[in-house]
């Protein structure tokens, strides 16, 4: 009888603890599952010189394409990078898609969370390799 009563005290820190990383495991699942779903498939966006069309593909990463701003979207696109990224920001519901083009970054942000009425809804930036900022246009939804 008290050899039943040691096993059973033994294995219940074990139990307990593979129940606690279950729970957790279920906790991320459940915010992943919410933040993707508002992340919209395609996004299309126009700064003052770039048009930009983002599109989830097949593989679960994402493709950048991008156009002069005057130019129409049915064109062949100036820029192409596959495999890009949706990277959160904070907890509140922003994140960004980020392209790597040999070592150039090119990020488009989703600022859901502003300080202002007036903030754009969407940001373009590029950022060299050496971490300058070369582009940084405030950017509108662009209706197809």
């Amino acid at each position: 009888m008290i050899k039943k009563i040691i096993l059973c005290l033994a294995l219940l820190p074990t139990l307990s603890f593979a129940n606690k990383i279950h729970v957790a495991t279920e906790i991320k699942t459940e915010k992943n599952e919410k933040y993707q779903e508002k992340i919209p498939k395609t996004v299309i966006i126009k700064t003052k010189k770039f048009k930009v069309r983002i599109d989830k593909q097949p593989n679960g990463n994402y493709l950048y394409q991008s156009w002069g701003a005057n130019t129409k979207i049915t064109a062949k696109p100036s820029m192409i990078i596959s495999d890009g990224e949706v990277i959160p920001d904070g907890s509140g519901g922003n994140y960004y898609f980020e392209f790597n083009n040999n070592g150039t970054l090119y990020q488009v942000w989703r600022n859901y969370l502003t300080n202002s009425s007036k903030k754009a809804p969407y940001t373009l930036v590029v950022i060299d390799g050496n971490g300058e900022t070369l582009v940084r246009q405030d950017a509108q939804i662009v209706k197809n």
